[in-house]
């Protein structure tokens, strides 16, 4: 879910704005780029999945002109890159999506919010919570990151951008539509963790070292 026409006040741009940068800011301080420097095949493949991030964010369901429905992938995205090139790659997709004309650029700080730094950091908690407390094994990776970080990564930015809307819409039938927006939430939490959780498992078995937050050794060799 992403906003795509403004119907947020202007303190609510302002404010989500600057939560935005400071998070892309502090993503940034710990200098992800040098780790793509030194890696060419990683330089490839996060190029790869930004791109093809960009063309799925194409494919959306879209009842009024501010609000759309999406796959996110940010889930994905922060298991197989870490949280700071995936909020990276979120940000690009989002001014990508600004470019060609999808997104109004004043929402820009808000649907990185919604659709990048939320997801990121329910993912991390969640991965940070199996990789401390739940048993060294490949399937509980896969389900607890995977499958239900990715449906509770949902509905938490889900949730985000109705209660966005509801504390700072200009609209009200916009602030109406977007709580009747809320009963489809169940309905994208399972396709998310469904194409998450399936991607995922690809490349665990196939490219086990892809996967930043997945050790092979610890989760394969040791069991």
């Amino acid at each position: 879910m992403s906003f795509a026409q403004n119907v947020l006040a202007p303190w609510a741009l302002i404010l989500t704005s600057l939560l935005s940068l400071s998070v892309v800011v502090w993503a940034l301080w710990g200098r992800p780029w040098q780790v793509l420097i030194e890696d060419t095949a990683l330089q490839h493949r996060w190029l790869g999945a930004t791109l093809a991030v960009v063309l799925m964010w194409q494919l959306r369901a879209q009842a009024v002109d501010w609000l759309t429905l999406h796959l996110v992938f940010t889930v994905l995205m922060t298991l197989v890159f870490k949280a700071p090139l995936a909020l990276i790659s979120n940000v690009l997709i989002n001014v990508a999506m600004v470019a060609i004309g999808r997104n109004e650029w004043m929402l820009l700080g808000p649907n990185v919010l919604v659709t990048g730094i939320i997801p990121a950091a329910i993912t991390g908690t969640v991965w940070r919570l199996a990789d401390r407390r739940l048993p060294d094994n490949l399937m509980v990776f896969l389900f607890a990151c995977g499958f239900f970080g990715a449906a509770l990564a949902t509905l938490v930015a889900g949730l985000s951008a109705v209660l966005l809307i509801t504390i700072a819409g200009t609209d009200p039938d916009a602030i109406y539509l977007a709580q009747e927006y809320a009963r489809f939430l169940p309905l994208l939490m399972p396709s998310e963790a469904f194409i998450t959780g399936m991607l995922l498992s690809i490349l665990m078995v196939y490219h086990p070292h892809w996967v930043a937050t997945f050790n092979d050794h610890r989760y394969i060799d040791r069991q």
